[in-house]
């Protein structure tokens, strides 16, 4: 695994969302709620967790798509509007953070996920990471 560079970048598929992080990710996981499966069209979504302020967008605007979230509120993910790549997650119960989707990473190859969350709506033909701890819904 290599070490995780701050700053680091990323963006959309086509070039039109750019973005970095001032701050190394505070947590990396694997989601796997039904949401997280639908919007990124694959069995869980990867993450970076970083505070809010150390993400910031040096190019384009993502288009935000909203759905309830269970802690409060809603969870606005924001993709791009020309490729449709997944880029950012903003929940409004947890509004200090913004969750990175690892895949728009120029280098992903530095990822490593520490936690599975929302095991409950994994499939049984998803095979979880024995070594990660995992929590049912939300990490407490």
């Amino acid at each position: 695994m290599n070490p995780i560079p701050t700053p680091f970048s990323g963006g959309c598929a086509c070039g039109a969302i750019r973005y970095e992080s001032s701050a190394a990710p505070v947590m990396m996981l694997h989601c796997h709620c039904r949401d997280c499966q639908r919007s990124s069209g694959g069995p869980f979504s990867s993450f970076l967790i970083v505070p809010t302020e150390a993400f910031v967008l040096v190019q384009g605007t993502p288009r935000f798509h909203a759905s309830p979230s269970e802690r409060s509120g809603m969870t606005r993910r924001g993709f791009c509007s020309d490729c449709g790549s997944p880029i950012v997650i903003k929940p409004d119960a947890a509004p200090q953070f913004a969750a990175i989707r690892t895949a728009s990473l120029d280098d992903p190859s530095w990822f490593n996920p520490q936690v599975e969350v929302w095991t409950s709506d994994a499939h049984p033909w998803d095979a979880l990471n024995p070594a990660l701890p995992k929590f049912e819904k939300y990490p407490s």
